[in-house]
């Protein structure tokens, strides 16, 4: 199913097919850098139980530049323990999480991510109706941070010790984008 498309991007549905290229990018150490870390390599097994049990609520892509298959997204309503540990408890509206890689370095570089990352907004508040849309980003990726803000996203809580990446806790930043209309 396709999700949404332009000109040069697609985001459309995770199929059982597209696991092999789930295990091909998650077992590249060049995007393992990023997403995941270099100590989680992505056999079948694995990526069968992170990407395809238990996955109700989620929304998950595969991204399309071109007709060619890229990378993986997520997006989600963020869950009770979410919105507590991000200060959204007196927030009533719906917000919602997103994750994702661009999983060919070829592809890295080009504006893909920025256009990626705005069209995905525009439908989670156009389509979904989100009020928020927040991500939670490494804090030492500042390349990511760069375009995530050229986006329009804004730092709103830093996020000690919130990830587990290759052996150890990381910094994040929960960044916020924000609809005001």
């Amino acid at each position: 199913m396709i999700i949404f498309q332009n000109q040069e991007l697609c985001l459309r549905s995770l199929e059982f097919e597209d696991a092999d290229l789930l295990v091909k990018w998650l077992s590249n150490p060049t995007v393992l850098q990023y997403y995941e870390g270099r100590d989680r390599a992505h056999d079948e097994e694995l990526v069968q139980k992170h990407f395809y049990e238990d996955r109700d609520g989620i929304t998950q892509c595969i991204i399309q530049y071109r007709s060619i298959d890229i990378g993986y997204l997520q997006f989600y309503v963020i869950d009770e323990e979410e919105i507590k540990k991000y200060g959204y408890t007196d927030f009533s509206g719906k917000i919602y999480g997103m994750d994702q890689f661009i999983g060919e370095p070829s592809f890295w570089n080009q504006g893909i991510g920025t256009q990626l990352i705005k069209e995905t907004v525009k439908y989670l508040i156009n389509v979904k109706k989100a009020q928020i849309v927040v991500m939670d980003p490494q804090a030492w990726n500042t390349r990511a941070l760069k375009v995530y803000e050229k986006c329009g996203f804004i730092k709103k809580k830093y996020l000690k010790k919130h990830e587990y990446h290759e052996g150890q806790y990381r910094d994040c930043w929960l960044i916020e984008y924000k609809n005001n209309e």
